[in-house]
């Protein structure tokens, strides 16, 4: 019987009750379905922050809401976040076979995870996804919007952009799997000092920039080496949203910035450009 890595931030990053957590999203994810919203490609990957639905959620939302018309296509979710509460070198996957959310729980997808750990950088370690929440808080988002899936969690440490980047060509697959990034931006400047330091990383997330600080982001290290992936494989970066908590819940004296970026494959990418990047990836390691 597979073990279940239970819901660690439930009821204070987000509701814990199934009936006024599911009801919490469908509503982010409504408001952020704005009529004037353009039609856009299903993205292969989104970058989306991990903080307290009330700060962070309707940010989360309006990327989230591309991946709607995916809901019978994608069968995979690589998320990739950063530690915050133990420390780690390289990334780390969970022991646990599922996670649980209140809306239910997740299967951890056994066969990626194996291919995976054959990676020198990856390992199992249980205590960094004990208590993390950077990877729980995308879970009631995905369970609302897609049908059936699995994940592959990697709680991202002591890592360089190759060695991410590395792990995530290797899972990269097709339509069937989604790429979720997730990082908050700049913490704890004033309002204006966050607006002004939170555009400029978004302009070097747009042009695909590897080499972003933990000032800038959080999730620094796994944007970084998705970002190298993104550079290989063509993709467009387009910013959703970009707000911080004093423009949802807090106050703007002290404020966390929050950004959503969809990211889309070209429409004909020539299976070279694939092999190219497998193997520059391959050769980083």
């Amino acid at each position: 019987m597979q073990s279940i890595r239970p819901a660690a931030v439930a009821g204070m990053f987000y509701p814990g009750t199934p009936a006024v957590l599911g009801a919490a999203v469908r509503a982010y994810l409504a408001e952020a379905q704005s009529p004037a919203a353009p039609a856009a490609a299903q993205p292969k990957a989104l970058l989306v922050p991990h903080a307290g639905y009330v700060y962070s959620g309707p940010v989360a939302a309006a990327a989230y809401r591309r991946v709607a018309p995916g809901r019978s296509t994608i069968r995979r979710v690589v998320l990739l976040g950063p530690v915050h509460r133990v420390p780690v070198r390289g990334l780390a996957l969970p022991a646990a076979g599922a996670f649980a959310t209140p809306l239910g729980t997740v299967d951890i997808d056994a066969d990626a995870v194996a291919q995976a750990l054959e990676m020198p950088q990856v390992r199992v370690h249980e205590a960094a996804h004990a208590q993390e929440h950077s990877l729980e808080v995308q879970l009631p988002f995905l369970q609302t919007l897609l049908d059936d899936f699995r994940i592959v969690p990697f709680a991202v440490g002591d890592a360089n952009a190759a060695e991410v980047a590395a792990v995530i060509e290797r899972l990269w697959g097709g339509p069937e799997t989604l790429i979720v990034v997730s990082s908050d931006l700049s913490h704890y400047h004033s309002y204006a000092a966050a607006q002004q330091c939170d555009r400029g990383t978004a302009g070097a997330i747009l042009a695909l920039d590897p080499s972003l600080d933990h000032e800038q982001a959080c999730g620094a290290t796994p944007i970084n080496g998705f970002n190298l992936c993104a550079q290989r494989r063509g993709l467009k970066a387009e910013l959703i949203d970009l707000r911080n908590s004093g423009d949802t819940a807090g106050d703007k004296a002290r404020v966390v910035g929050y950004a959503a970026f969809a990211f889309t494959e070209p429409r004909a990418a020539p299976q070279a450009v694939a092999e190219k990047a497998l193997a520059e990836a391959t050769d980083a390691r």
